[in-house]
């Protein structure tokens, strides 16, 4: 075995640390000692043959109520696939803040995995979830619908990873909830070890969940089978400086490029910062994100808006990602209302997710859904005939609220609905553009940044849990 092979995450590292790569950090050593417990352990650890379940074994048994029970054998609420083999080392579930270094820490581990370790496989969590539930779909479409499938579906997984990483684990859906239990179990009752990442503690998952209580034994079996570590210490791991200017720009002039650049750096991944492309997928369809770094993604105006996008598959994106850039913004004229009302709709998604935007605009934000000579046309023998267009724009942004009415009698829109709507997306912008919004969940805060941190974390992952 090549010696290179036998690095474990200890060494790595120490390595990555020596280069300059990342900085050494007392706390985030000792989180590091569990990976290399765990490594060292891989190293003399085989995993079983996975046996594969027979179609009998599954089907339905006479009980309604053993679904949800706590039966043994292969009832359909007992371990599927036989019982959690003796010597399966304890898999590890970290959890921790934006800026904690999860994703490092898996890189870590993952990249350093023994030659003993036959399969691996590492897949954002909400991804496999959507593969395990095409899985199940499949089997159902094959079998009948009364199979209990799970113990079909753990054993195609069982058979592509020994060991089993999640990025960022979450239970967002009611679906999931009903089956991780036994998913989870009949995957280890295969021999595999599960190594996970999430933003709370397993206690904190599904929290206000649709029949959460399904969902506990799934809790139980997380705390007892593998090691809760918290990763969250005072340091933060962006080095990137925060950009000196606000997060909007306009015109779209030379610096519009490199102001969506700098923003793109510091708001994605300082480790890998170069862009690739991505595919999230929402009812069947795909939606493809052409450029992403850690959790930030970047658009043009024309591939987020310009093709028909619902609120669907903004709340999709809000969950993959925590930040975006949205470049070339046009000015619309409110008679374009198609793209006017589906860049109001992504505005409130990314308001309401607490999620980071960053934007060049080819015009001033008052602009953006109306424009000049609409404004001046709607003026016209009204209650601001003879002011400026200036001033009637700024007088719109000064109290959007009380303005929205006023707006709404105007002859720009069809009705009080739309001009709240558009009033209200400018005050977000507004809001969403302030310094205290920027930084929060940054550990930038100025004052008391872990805990402005923390809360800004848990409010982001609930609402991520919670949007079902």
């Amino acid at each position: 075995v090549d010696h290179e092979d036998l690095l474990g995450p200890i060494q790595e590292y120490d390595r990555r640390v020596h280069e300059g790569i990342i900085r050494n950090d007392e706390h985030q050593r000792g989180i590091i000692q569990s990976l290399q417990h765990l490594h060292d352990e891989l190293a003399h650890y085989a995993a079983p043959p996975v046996i594969q379940p027979t179609l009998e074994s599954l089907k339905p048994s006479r009980s309604l109520f053993s679904w949800f029970g706590g039966g043994g054998g292969n009832s359909r609420g007992g371990p599927v696939g036989g019982s959690v083999p003796g010597n399966l080392p304890r898999g590890l579930y970290l959890f921790g803040d934006v800026g904690s270094g999860k994703t490092m820490m898996m890189d870590l581990f993952y990249d350093t995995l023994p030659p003993s370790v036959r399969t691996k496989t590492r897949i954002h969590f909400h991804n496999f979830m959507q593969d395990v539930h095409r899985r199940l779909h499949q089997i159902k479409m094959q079998h009948g619908s009364d199979i209990d499938a799970v113990p079909f579906v753990a054993a195609q997984i069982a058979e592509q990873a020994n060991v089993l990483c999640f990025d960022e684990f979450q239970c967002t859906d009611v679906a999931d909830a009903m089956i991780l239990r036994r998913l989870l179990e009949s995957l280890m009752s295969h021999g595999v070890v599960l190594v996970t990442t999430s933003n709370r503690h397993p206690d904190e998952l599904y929290k206000n969940g649709i029949q959460r209580d399904s969902f506990v034994p799934a809790i139980q079996l997380l705390k007892s089978r593998l090691h809760v570590i918290n990763l969250d210490s005072t340091t933060d791991y962006r080095k990137i400086p925060r950009p000196p200017s606000g997060v909007y720009h306009t015109p779209l002039d030379n610096h519009a490029a490199s102001h969506a650049e700098k923003w793109f750096r510091f708001l994605g991944d300082p480790e890998t910062p170069e862009p690739h492309p991505e595919v999230q997928r929402v009812w069947g369809r795909e939606i493809i994100v052409p450029r992403v770094s850690g959790r930030c993604a970047w658009f043009t105006f024309d591939e987020l808006i310009g093709r028909p996008t619902s609120a669907a598959d903004y709340i999709e994106l809000m969950r993959s990602y925590d930040a975006f850039v949205v470049t070339e913004v046009p000015g619309m004229t409110f008679r374009q209302r198609d793209l006017a009302r589906r860049f109001i709709t992504f505005i409130d998604a990314v308001y309401e997710s607490h999620a980071k935007l960053v934007l060049t605009t080819a015009v001033p934000l008052a602009e953006l859904f109306v424009s000049r000579a609409e404004m001046e046309e709607s003026m016209k023998g009204g209650p601001a005939a003879g002011r400026s267009v200036e001033e009637a724009m700024s007088h719109m942004m000064d109290d959007l609220e009380h303005n929205a009415e006023q707006l709404s009698k105007s002859n720009l829109f069809t009705g009080d609905e739309e001009a709240f709507a558009f009033a209200r997306a400018l005050s977000r912008l507004t809001e969403m553009g302030s310094k205290l919004w920027v930084e929060r969940g940054m550990g930038l805060e100025s004052q008391g940044g872990k805990k402005e941190r923390d809360d800004w974390a848990k409010t982001r992952s609930r609402q991520m849990e919670d949007s079902m």
